[in-house]
This record gives structure tokens, C-alpha cells and sequence, in this order.
């Protein structure tokens, strides 16, 4: 049938908003209008790139009325909660770590009611939001001060702005980075107005071309961690602590290190990866250094920046402190982010629980997922190994040891996956070959039963 035809078929808005209104009686009536337009357009959309089949016997109409329904009695919100079935833990485009439930349930209670968020409550007077997080942060990092703003990238440009302004900033040419969305080091450091001091080369730095690049124009050194890739081979950086040593011929320098991704729990201890603890790197005697709230460290986006107690108090004090701000909810979450690891709480974390899961815990669960929709008359299904990652521009060269359920359907791999996304709770799996495949490290016990539903509910 010719796609103009089925185009046809498809129902007028008052038709359907009719058919359906016993239905849906109590239901403003602006609200079943636009249930039906978007219904009506799903089907547009499905039909044009026939992503259902469709023929001369389907009752389109009544897909209409299904749809437009099921809109009303589970609307579509713009962001929406998926499972992610990847097996990349700190997923960008799923918004990174999964908060902890102590984090949810704060975030939930600080919402519902007032709060102390700028309220000295045992003085009676207004107080600073600066205050309710950084006591938290001294003691998991060992830092004399520390203050949170909304993303790492502004952490940075606070730092460059506030204290390097007209002043050179010495770079190694290996750290110049670019992360996502095509923030880099060089075009921040522009627009915070510092000037950049590129120093040794792609591969190689070493500490007589920092000791050689510190004129009388020189503000700060800047060290920036390579989370997101690895140069491997003939090379040599400088490391945090040897860089101090430049502080006894020049105690105003400022040395500070963007640790991006910031861990506060010892992964390297357990085999996985070579990110440095932050409480390890402060204690080097760094001036200043700041990292991700959302990556490695599994809380809420913010930008934390800890270090010396006379940096932090001018950064607290300069105008983009107020502009760059967070607001009660990250920090609630922060705060019972960094209680788990204050506690050593460190499985509440579900960043960190999912990273540290071991191949046999992963495998038993894909075994009990398996015998339970293993009958599906549609599909193949087999177990198989892989490697999960840790994902974020986080440890880029871990790969993990997990297993998955790898499915295969007639209609291909496109097919399956686009139905899981299509699911009441969308799931996004993993593509290889002419197969899917659903990696257990990143699904939660309490997520299998939607995975097994949306299993069996494929054609």
C-alpha cells in the first residue's frame, strides 16, 4: 500500500477527540485535543518512515484512539526516566550518575518545604549557602576551604578569572583539552581573559619548562587532568607534587589542577583505572583544585573546587560566585553524596556500586533475565561476555568485565532497538553487529521487571 494511502486514513482531530471522550470524561478538554494531535502525529511519523507495519486491513484509526489514550493516562514529559541498558556508567547523554536514594529522598524533603538555605538558624540571621556544604567537603578531601558553583567547566573559569585575569597561565601543550560540547582549555582561558603560556610538547613536559616559562607576568600553573584520553609511549609529564618544589624560588604562584572527574573513592585500590584521590592530591600541597560533582564521584552536577582557605575566600567574594551559584537541590543531593563516602558508605553510591559489581554478580543476574523470557518465539537469545565502561570522559582505556544478554531478531538490530526505546519506559541498549545487547551492570534489581515486560512485548 502506497504511503499516501495510509496517509489518508489517518482521522481529523474532532473525530477522534468524539470517539474517545466518553473515555476519558473529567479530562480538561484542551488537554484530550492535544493527546489526539500528537497521537495523530505519531502516526504521520510512523508511516512515513514505516516504522510499523502497516497494511490495507490496519484500522489506523483506532492506533489513533490507542495512542491518544495512552497519552492522557501516561503523558509524555520532555525529560523522562529510562533504563539504561549500555553498560557506560556515567552515561553524558543519560545524565550521568544515578543519584543515591538518601540524595533523592533529601532533594524530595528540601522541595516540599522551606529551608535554611541562606539562614544562619542558631545566630538568626541571613547566612551564606557556601556554608552548608563546605564543612563536608574538608573533611572527605583534606582541604583547608572549599565553595561549590554548577559545573566544573565554570568552576575553571571562576579559578582563571578571579585569580589569573591579565596574567599568564602556564599550560602544558599535552593538557590542552577539549571535552564535550567543545569546551576547551585554550578558549576558556580566552574568555576568562588570562593568558595562556603553552609550555613543552604533545608527548613530553618536563619541570625545567615550567621552571623556564615563570617570568614576571606569570599568575598561575595549571595542571590539567587527562581523564578523557591517554598518550601512551614515549612520554613524560610533570606530576602535581614535583611542581610544588617551583613554590620555594616563588611563593606567590598559584598551582592549581582541574582533576575533572574527581574521585573520592580508591578505584585504583581495586584494579580499575589510575585516577588519583582527590584527598591524595590536595595533601601533595596544591594551591587550589576543583572537579565534577556528577562523574566519579556519583552526586549531582556542581563544579567543587577545594584548596587553601585564602583562594577559596577570594573566590567566594568575586560577582561570579553569585552568578555561577547552585541552588537547594544539588546541594541537598551533594550533601548526602559526601556523607556516603564521609561514612564509607560507599555502596549507597550507585556510580560506585556499579563500577566495583563483579562479572559474577552480573552474570547470575543476565542467567535469572535469560529463563525468564528465553521462550520468546521471536527472537534468539544467548549470554555472552563483553566490557562495560565507566563512560563521563572517565578512565577511557578501562574496560570492565561484565556479560549480557545478547538478542536477535528477524527485522535486525535497528528494529529491537528501536522498540526498547519506544517502551513505556524506554530502555537503550547497545548495538553489535545484528545484535543487541543488554548489559546488567548499569540495570538495578528493581528495573529487570520493565526489562523482562519490554522483552516480551516485542513482535
Amino acid at each position: 500500500m502506497l504511503k499516501s494511502d495510509l496517509l489518508r486514513q489517518l482521522p481529523a482531530v474532532h473525530e477522534v477527540v468524539k470517539d474517545i471522550s466518553s473515555e476519558v470524561s473529567g479530562k480538561p478538554e484542551k488537554e484530550v485535543t492535544r493527546a489526539v494531535q500528537d497521537a495523530i502525529k505519531l502516526w504521520r511519523k510512523n508511516i512515513l518512515n514505516d516504522h510499523h507495519a502497516i497494511d490495507l486491513k490496519t484500522d489506523i484509526r483506532s492506533l489513533v484512539k490507542d495512542s491518544a489514550k495512552s497519552n492522557l493516562v501516561h503523558p509524555t514529559h520532555q525529560i523522562r526516566s529510562l533504563i539504561n541498558a549500555s553498560g557506560i556508567v556515567i552515561h553524558t547523554n543519560l545524565g550521568r550518575s544515578r543519584l543515591s536514594e538518601k540524595s533523592v529522598e533529601r532533594m524530595s524533603e528540601t522541595a516540599r518545604m522551606y529551608s535554611n538555605l541562606e539562614y544562619n538558624l542558631e545566630q538568626g540571621k541571613r547566612g551564606s549557602r557556601h556554608d552548608l556544604t563546605e564543612e563536608l567537603i574538608k573533611q572527605v578531601t583534606g582541604a583547608e576551604a572549599a565553595m561549590v558553583v554548577n559545573n566544573n567547566a565554570a568552576a575553571v573559569y571562576l579559578i582563571l578569572k578571579a585569580l589569573a585575569k591579565n596574567k599568564e597561565v602556564i599550560v602544558s601543550r599535552g593538557e590542552l583539552v577539549e571535552i564535550g560540547g567543545s569546551f576547551r582549555v585554550s578558549s576558556i582561558m580566552e574568555e576568562s581573559g588570562a593568558k595562556l603560556r603553552e609550555i613543552g610538547t604533545t608527548n613530553k613536559t618536563h619541570l625545567f619548562d615550567y621552571e623556564e616559562a615563570i617570568n614576571e607576568e606569570t599568575g598561575m600553573i595549571m595542571k590539567v587532568h587527562t581523564s578523557n584520553f591517554k598518550v601512551i609511549g614515549f612520554t613524560k609529564e610533570v606530576s602535581s607534587s614535583e611542581l610544588i618544589q617551583l613554590k620555594k624560588d616563588h611563593q606567590d604562584l598559584i598551582i592549581y589542577e582541574d582533576l575533572g572527574s574527581g574521585a573520592l573513592y580508591p578505584f585504583q585500590s581495586e584494579g580499575i583505572g589510575d585516577e588519583p584521590l582527590i584527598s591524595s592530591v590536595i595533601n601533595n600541597g596544591l594551591d587550589i583544585v576543583s572537579f565534577s560533582g556528577d562523574k566519579l564521584l556519583g552526586g549531582p552536577q556542581a563544579g567543587i573546587i577545594a584548596g587553601k582557605k585564602r583562594i577559596i575566600d577570594q573566590l567566594k567574594k568575586h560577582q561570579l560566585a553569585r552568578v555561577l551559584r547552585v541552588d537547594k537541590f544539588t546541594i541537598a543531593a551533594l550533601n548526602e553524596t559526601l556523607l556516603s563516602y564521609r561514612n564509607e558508605e560507599y555502596k549507597d553510591i550507585p556510580t560506585v556500586r556499579d563500577i566495583l559489581k563483579t562479572p559474577e554478580e552480573i552474570r547470575e543476574s543476565v542467567w535469572r533475565l535469560k529463563r525468564k523470557v528465553e521462550d520468546h518465539s521471536s527472537l534468539n537469545i544467548r549470554i555472552l561476555e563483553e566490557f562495560s565502561q565507566v563512560g563521563g570522559g572517565t578512565m577511557p582505556d578501562v574496560k570492565l568485565p561484565t556479560f549480557c544478554l545478547g538478542l536477535k531478531h528477524f527485522k535486525g538490530a535497528d528494529y529491537l532497538a528501536r522498540a526498547f526505546r519506544n517502551h513505556q519506559t524506554p530502555i537503550i541498549v547497545r548495538i553489535k553487529g545484528e545484535e543487541v545487547l543488554l548489559d546488567l551492570r548499569t540495570i538495578s534489581d528493581d528495573e529487570l521487571l520493565t526489562v523482562e515486560d519490554a522483552i516480551r512485548s516485542i513482535d
